[in-house]
């Protein structure tokens, strides 16, 4: 339950369209649930704006259904990370609603009539990068963000990027998912006045160290502005860029 579908249980309550213990029985799982191997923290949504999200990997089929039947239970927008097919097929067997983004390995229930605000950039230096690219654009825009996308534009062809700068310019926050040398963020925090979230991604060969390189190469920034998730952290960025994206848009 989100603060607004809180205050409309308070009104129903208040014009006798639903009783004290209707909504008390409501309102007792709101803190959190307990399944018994998890407990779901349903009062996220008032603490923090959106609901807790399922990360499926290191987790059985049973206990993501489980938890996603729990979740969806509320009528909120859902969020299910690192979904392969096979899980994906059974939440959607939960839900019809769900979508499956397999680039970004999402499943999604959209809120009904969200309107998406502001503007976040989500940019590649290459097309490897792309899956956690697209992780962080299907978080951010289920959240509630307007999201564009600015995909393989890397260090090794920099005139792709220098060609599109102008989209570098109209955005609130830029997202920018990087592996082998990790690079392209100093140079996207060189040219814009906004927030840039670095991501590292593990793409690269044997002295990448799985994104190690990328990682530290963007800890190291030169340009100022440049925050730094973990490797391949899609979804952490997403949620970051789209705090900052709504404190601009509530001014």
């Amino acid at each position: 339950m989100n603060p607004e579908g809180l205050e409309r249980l308070l009104q129903q309550v208040r014009r006798g369209h639903v009783t004290v213990e209707q909504a008390l029985r409501r309102l007792r799982s709101l803190p959190y649930e307990d399944l018994g191997f998890a407990l779901l923290d349903h009062h996220r949504s008032l603490r923090q704006g959106f609901p807790e999200v399922i990360l499926c990997e290191g987790k059985t089929t049973t206990q993501v259904i489980a938890i996603a039947r729990a979740l969806i239970k509320k009528q909120g927008p859902f969020l299910a990370t690192r979904a392969d097919p096979s899980v994906a097929r059974a939440i959607r067997r939960l839900d019809r609603r769900a979508q499956y983004y397999p680039d970004a390995r999402i499943v999604a229930i959209r809120a009904s009539r969200q309107k998406p605000h502001g503007h976040i950039l989500v940019v590649t230096a290459g097309t490897a990068d792309v899956p956690v690219a697209e992780e962080a654009r299907v978080t951010a825009e289920v959240m509630g963000s307007h999201v564009e996308r600015l995909y393989d534009v890397g260090v090794a062809g920099i005139h792709r990027l220098l060609g599109k700068k102008d989209r570098l310019f109209d955005a609130q926050v830029v997202i920018v998912a990087a592996g082998m040398d990790g690079v392209l963020p100093s140079v996207v925090g060189g040219l814009v006045h906004c927030p840039v979230i670095a991501v590292p991604t593990s793409r690269g060969y044997g002295a990448s160290f799985g994104g190690v390189a990328a990682l530290l190469t963007m800890l190291n920034s030169c340009a100022a502005g440049v925050g730094v998730m973990n490797i391949d952290n899609g979804f952490g960025a997403a949620c970051l860029a789209h705090r900052i994206n709504m404190l601009g848009v509530k001014g």
